[in-house]
């Protein structure tokens, strides 16, 4: 660190009172705006999970655009994706990008049928689809609670992502635990508050107001710091000599500048599986669901690459810190990378601009809490309560117990991040995705066929879980020995260093396949399916979905295919 920069640092220990003040300033602004959300595309009532937990599936390609790039792009992201750069190299951080470009040609080819038969049958969540394309309430279950259990931890994380920017603008300290974490508990109370009352219209409106932050924050800082720190050659050469540096704990390099030989498998894997598993993610689905064609989910698919363009950019500002000298230490005294982007701003800007900046991570915490939550009290409502607790619920209590259940799993989310270590919600996201990854062949693989038997598909994604969660707990951290140290392992049969959720999604994929060709030998049932070819293909503009939204009002009519004729079954 330069001298005037080790000024500038010293600086701002304590409260930054400006940017506090900014930092509150939009905060508030953005709770105003989530309240009067319940305004925007007004419905007659929001006592249903069509109008409270998927915004009427009104949202149009640029509404779409935002609440998708706000549900995606989380301030974890923001947050860890540098710290990642900042603390390892390229292997772990800059993955991230090349797998969300890989990410979109993926949905474009099968989002839009998973849109158009959940809109044909009023399908809210992928454990609908499941249930209806094979009448298996097993297999639904399985979607389902797979989704729901892999989405808590992500909430955690975008408190935790709100808790690295309040501890760099010095709130959080001290030994009085209400002292300490009340702007936390004050977040999260306006958070459930919004959410309960507005639904997925709140997010919608408050992702405007964190993109625009987002996208200003980071041009201005890709354009200013690195004539700060003597420019790009001088960034990369910091980062370079930071990565060949030998790591003291482990007696190796510190990290990876440029991923070298043996790291392709591991890049390679990281990106590919990362990019299958995050649709198949609650939030994900809710907010494709909610677009009012299937034409708007092809059109998000191929513009939604721009914010891919802007975490690239993020990325780097991860080696700008070391050529910077940022030093990210925590209100107890402790490193952490964690805490780099917003130290790096708090070290490089004006106090008001660190306060908008602050703003833009903080805000973009609240977007994807607000869709996760509504996500996974939609799944819990739909899938759980409706399917096995009170079969005649009505469209107004499956929306109360949605409500409900979304206060729940944020206080869930704060427990967690106020009484565990912050680590423990790290590796249970990390197992998120690779248990996210093995429901890929149940829904996708059904939205083109039926080919796969269902049996066959539950067996293989039960050992792909067994594997993949076995997996990550036997790998060690090199530092402090402990179990889920990371989410890469020899891959079976290659030998080399690969994502593990990759080898668990391959080993899934061929115990259902040696299964179904079992099973259709021997003619085991495969349940029945309500759904028809159209239904793949059709739009919000065909009278017959028209028509088929109305009678879902309902939702009193049973699964399955009462005459037991394939595809004739009305809609659910």
């Amino acid at each position: 660190m330069t001298p005037q920069l080790t000024v500038m640092a010293a600086e701002t220990d304590g409260i930054n009172g400006v940017a506090l003040s900014v930092l509150i300033a939009l905060f508030a602004l953005v709770t105003v705006a989530g309240f009067m959300a319940t305004r925007f595309m007004r419905a007659d009532s929001m006592e249903s999970l069509e109008e409270w937990g998927l915004g009427g599936r009104k949202f149009g390609t640029w509404i779409t655009w935002f609440l998708l790039g706000g549900d995606l792009y989380t301030a974890y992201t923001f947050v860890a994706v540098p710290a990642a750069m900042f603390a390892t190299g390229a292997v772990a951080g800059f993955f991230a990008v090349p797998y969300t470009i890989v990410l979109y040609p993926i949905i474009f080819i099968f989002m839009a049928r998973l849109w158009s038969v959940s809109h044909r049958h009023g399908y809210v969540t992928t454990a609908d689809f499941v249930r209806g394309r094979y009448d298996d309430r097993g297999l639904s279950l399985a979607v389902a609670v797979t989704g729901f259990v892999a989405t808590m931890p992500y909430i955690a994380l975008q408190l935790v992502g709100i808790q690295a920017v309040l501890e760099v603008a010095g709130l959080g300290g001290g030994d009085n635990i209400i002292q300490k974490d009340a702007p936390l508990f004050i977040a999260f109370a306006l958070l459930a508050a919004y959410t309960y009352s507005s639904g997925l219209r709140a997010p919608a409106v408050i992702a405007f107001v964190k993109d625009i932050l987002i996208y200003l924050v980071i041009i201005v800082a890709i354009v200013y710091l690195p004539g700060q720190v003597g420019g790009w050659d001088a960034i990369f050469g910091a980062a370079e000599d930071k990565m060949a540096a030998t790591n003291e704990a482990t007696g190796g390099p510190t990290g990876s500048f440029i991923p070298g030989a043996g790291q392709g498998w591991a890049y390679a894997t990281l990106a590919l599986g990362s990019a299958l598993a995050l649709f198949m993610y609650p939030h994900s689905i809710t907010a494709s669901l909610s677009s009012n064609s299937r034409n708007t989910i092809r059109r998000n698919a191929a513009i939604l690459p721009a914010y891919s363009f802007v975490l690239g950019l993020l990325a780097l500002l991860g080696w700008v810190a070391i050529a910077a000298g940022t030093q990210p230490i925590g209100l107890d005294g402790e490193p952490n990378a964690q805490l780099v982007i917003p130290q790096l701003f708090e070290d490089m800007f004006p106090a008001w601009f660190a306060g908008v900046a602050f703003a833009a991570i903080a805000i973009g915490a609240l977007v994807p809490a607000a869709i996760m939550s509504i996500a996974a009290a939609n799944t819990f409502s739909r899938n759980i309560y409706k399917e096995w607790l009170k079969k005649d619920a009505t469209p107004a209590q499956e929306a109360k117990v949605s409500k409900l259940m979304s206060l729940l799993v944020k206080a869930f989310a704060l427990v967690f991040v106020l009484t565990l270590d912050k680590q423990n919600a790290i590796n249970f996201q990390l197992l998120g995705g690779i248990w996210m990854l093995q429901t890929f062949p149940v829904i996708v693989f059904s939205l083109f066929t039926r080919w796969f038997h269902r049996y066959g598909l539950l067996v293989g994604w039960a050992v792909g879980m067994v594997y993949g969660t076995v997996g990550a707990y036997n790998v060690k951290n090199p530092v402090t020995g402990k179990a889920f140290g990371g989410s890469l392992d020899n891959i079976p049969g290659i030998g080399e260093m690969g994502y593990i959720a990759m080898t668990a999604f391959v080993i899934n994929v061929a115990i259902a396949t040696v299964l179904t060709v079992a099973l259709r030998a021997a003619k085991v049932s495969n349940g029945r399916d309500e759904t028809i070819p159209f239904d793949y293909f059709a739009d919000a503009d065909d009278p017959r979905v028209q028509k088929d939204l109305v009678e879902h009002s309902s939702h009193e009519t049973p699964y399955g295919d009462p005459d037991d004729i394939p595809g004739n079954a009305p809609a659910r």
